[in-house]
């Protein structure tokens, strides 16, 4: 399997790049952001051409600057996805899209399930949206969106790695305690990503739309509890908080849990407990 993973050089995707790198089945071409610009469809024709698997990790993903550079988001998080679809059609090859639990408006009550209706609150997830409906459009047989959510790993700046830090510089920590969602670690991802591309090869995994985050749900302030515990710290350090204390440009969904009932058609298991991943992390 030769893969593209674009957006190499983020969290996610030097996951996905350390993971293929060596595999004695697969290669890998890892496309930085200073290699390959999907915005450009002359190029990334180009790139696409002689892989089996593009994975898309490559993504705007500042979401209060998506309020005010909607358009840039949109060329980078849709128009983009167009053109890499376009290409994957060209050169007959599967398409792995990640997007966000930011399509949903975070008003439910249970896990939304893959088919839910999206419904975005902000333009972060209005970006993400215009990338899954590209998908959907250009390659309905070979073209797979996968949802993740409350990403932290190893690579770059995340929640986990920002309470380890600030629990070395402050006594008390006030996290907020109203948002609810899926720890998810960026390594455990890229290895379902992997097998789901390998599925999508070798036909057992039917195109469209899977939740890629761990099972449970939690809040940042449960996971923060966790992250110290972890850590020989004193979770009672963390103090919970509401999120009208830390008011964003952009709003955030209430609600981001996600259901994973389409792995088991594909022959694979949903991601374990985010309890597990977070003591593998």
């Amino acid at each position: 399997m030769k893969v593209l993973v674009t957006g190499a050089a983020g969290m996610l995707g030097r996951d996905l790049v350390d993971i293929l790198t060596g595999h004695p089945r697969h290669t890998v071409t890892a496309a930085t952001r200073a290699a390959l610009d999907i915005t450009d469809p002359t190029a990334t024709h180009t790139a696409v051409a002689g892989h089996d698997v593009v994975i898309n990790a490559a993504a705007w993903t500042d979401v209060d600057g998506a309020e005010e550079h909607e358009a840039t988001a949109t060329a980078v998080n849709g128009d983009a996805v167009a053109h890499l679809a376009t290409a994957c059609a060209a050169h007959d090859a599967r398409l792995l899209q990640i997007s966000t639990d930011y399509v949903f408006p975070g008003d439910a009550g249970h896990p939304y399930r893959e088919d839910a209706p999206t419904a975005p609150i902000n333009a972060y997830g209005r970006s993400k949206l215009a990338g899954e409906q590209a998908v959907a459009r250009l390659l309905p047989d070979t073209g797979y969106v996968v949802r993740t959510a409350w990403l932290y790993g190893a690579h770059g700046r995340n929640f986990v790695t920002t309470m380890l830090r600030l629990a070395d510089q402050r006594e008390f920590l006030d996290v907020v305690d109203d948002q609810r969602g899926q720890p998810t670690w960026s390594y455990a991802l890229a290895q379902q990503l992997i097998a789901l591309a390998e599925a999508a090869l070798a036909g057992r995994a039917a195109p469209g739309v899977y939740h890629g985050t761990c099972a449970g749900e939690t809040t940042w302030y449960g996971l923060a509890r966790a992250v110290l515990d972890r850590h020989g710290l004193d979770p009672e350090r963390i103090r919970p908080t509401t999120s009208v204390r830390f008011p964003r440009p952009a709003p955030r969904p209430a609600y981001s849990v996600l259901g994973h009932a389409r792995w088991s058609a594909a022959g694979l298991a949903p991601l374990p407990h985010w309890h597990r991943t977070l003591e593998q992390a």
